[in-house]
């Protein structure tokens, strides 16, 4: 498994942030939507512009009987907090010894920083592999599993996967890399583009995408 920089990294909060201005927008109606987490207000459809054009285009070039599903883009800040800290809540609760810092760092696995966060800036999706009738592929994990409930399967180049989960992530990886999306890789699931982890990865000197409202 390759290394992996947590979007808890003082690299990734050291990326200013150029904000683009750019809009978010629904996808429901242009990608295949799931509810499970949706919002009464529909927070979790919305993506910024230039995120959704790029998955447009990655829907565009999968094989035929492939569909992306997107089950939550962008999250209000209030939401994103309690996340964290019911997530850091567990951890504390399994690992009494962790320190501050080493809790912080454990929760980042699966959940960031309310002040970095890339779903807050409506530049994050959290997406799965669908059949064409809306049948969920394999990916060896369910969508949003812990690293403790997974037993570390949800981490994206996780070994021990069966050849169907790996054949469908390789895909989705393949194919979201190639529209210019970055994976975060303790979450299959996870992409983004513009954000600040975007950024580090892809070597921008800044990002595009800070903290929005909807």
């Amino acid at each position: 498994m390759r290394d992996i920089v947590l979007i808890s990294d003082p690299r990734v909060a050291s990326i200013p942030v150029e904000e683009s201005g750019e809009q978010l927008v629904d996808v429901r109606g242009r990608l295949r939507t799931d509810g499970r987490l949706a919002d009464p207000e529909g927070a979790f459809a919305h993506l910024r512009l230039g995120l959704l054009t790029r998955l447009e285009e990655a829907q565009a070039q999968l094989p035929t009987g492939y569909r992306l599903l997107v089950v939550e883009g962008y999250r209000p800040p209030a939401t994103q907090k309690e996340i964290f800290d019911g997530y850091s809540a567990e951890l504390r609760a399994l690992y009494p010894e962790m320190s501050p810092a080493e809790l912080r760092a454990a929760a980042s696995r699966y959940v960031s920083p309310v002040e970095i966060a890339p779903h807050t800036a409506g530049a994050a999706v959290d997406l799965t592999l669908s059949t064409e009738d809306g049948t969920e592929l394999d990916m060896g994990t369910r969508l949003n599993a812990t690293p403790e409930q997974s037993d570390g399967a949800c981490y994206t180049d996780a070994p021990g996967l069966s050849p169907e989960a790996r054949h469908h992530r390789k895909l989705l990886g393949v194919t979201l890399e190639a529209a210019g999306l970055v994976n975060y890789p303790t979450e299959w699931w996870h992409w983004s583009y513009g954000d600040r982890y975007w950024a580090l990865a892809t070597a921008s000197r800044a990002a595009l995408y800070g903290p929005v409202s909807i």
